[in-house]
C-alpha cells in the first residue's frame, strides 16, 4: 500500500511530484506484517497513484523475477494442505497470483461482499502502520521542506525508528483498531508509545 508524503516541488521538478489530489508529494509505499512493522519500503515515486508506484518498485520486481524471498507454502490451522502466502491490497493493485484484492464491481454476491469487507479489514493494518508513523513523527502532517532526496532518507529512517519502537515499545491490544467480541472493528484514536 502506498501513503501520500507532502513535499515542496525540487527545483526542475515540474509536475513530476505533483499528484492528483493537487500537491507536491513523494510515496512511501510499504509492506507490512499484521503486528504492524514494515518489511519493506519504497520511498520516493512522485505523481503516479498506488498501482503505477506499484509496478516500478523494487519489491514487485522482485517477486515478479522470484528473488523476493518470500516464505514457504504453510499450512492452515486445522488444515494440511499448504497455502501460499499473499500480499493483501486495495483495489489500485493489478491482481496477481500473490496479490490478493477486493472485488472491484459494484454488484457483489453476498459471499463476493463478505470476503471484500475480510480483506479490506486486512488492508487496514497498514494503514493503522501508516497512522502510527505519522503520530509518532508528526512533520508527515506536514509538507516537508528538505530536498526530495533528504525527505526520503528522512522518511526511511523514520520506518526503521517505527520498527525499533514497535520491537522495544510493543503495542497493547487496544492501542490500535481491534475485533471485540462479536468480531466487530472498534476503531481506536492512536495512543502510540514514544521513544524517549
Amino acid at each position: 500500500m502506498g501513503s501520500t508524503l507532502r513535499s515542496r516541488n525540487p527545483k526542475g521538478g515540474g509536475s513530476l511530484y505533483f499528484n492528483y489530489k493537487k500537491f507536491h508529494s513523494i510515496i512511501l509505499m510499504a509492506l507490512s506484517d499484521a503486528k504492524y512493522k514494515f518489511l519493506f519500503v519504497d520511498v520516493g515515486a512522485g505523481g503516479a497513484g498506488d498501482g503505477g508506484t506499484w509496478q516500478k518498485c523494487n519489491l514487485a520486481r522482485a517477486i515478479a523475477s522470484n528473488r523476493a524471498g518470500l516464505p514457504q507454502d504453510r499450512n492452515l490451522p486445522n488444515d494440511d494442505e499448504p497455502i501460499p502466502f499473499h500480499i493483501v491490497a486495495d483495489d489500485a493493485f493489478a491482481l496477481n497470483m500473490w496479490l490478493m484484492k477486493p472485488y472491484s464491481h459494484q454488484s457483489q454476491d453476498p459471499t463476493e461482499q463478505i470476503y471484500s469487507y475480510r480483506l479490506s479489514r486486512a488492508c487496514r493494518v497498514v494503514e493503522n502502520a501508516f497512522g502510527l508513523l505519522q503520530m509518532r513523527w508528526r512533520f508527515f502532517g506536514t509538507t516537508m521542506q528538505q530536498d526530495i532526496q533528504v525527505c526520503k532518507k528522512i522518511t526511511l529512517c523514520a520506518c526503521v525508528m517505527h520498527n525499533l519502537a514497535l520491537q522495544y515499545c510493543p503495542l497493547a491490544g487496544t492501542d490500535v483498531d481491534y475485533e471485540d467480541q462479536h468480531h466487530n472493528v472498534v476503531a481506536v484514536i492512536f495512543r502510540v508509545v514514544f521513544l524517549s
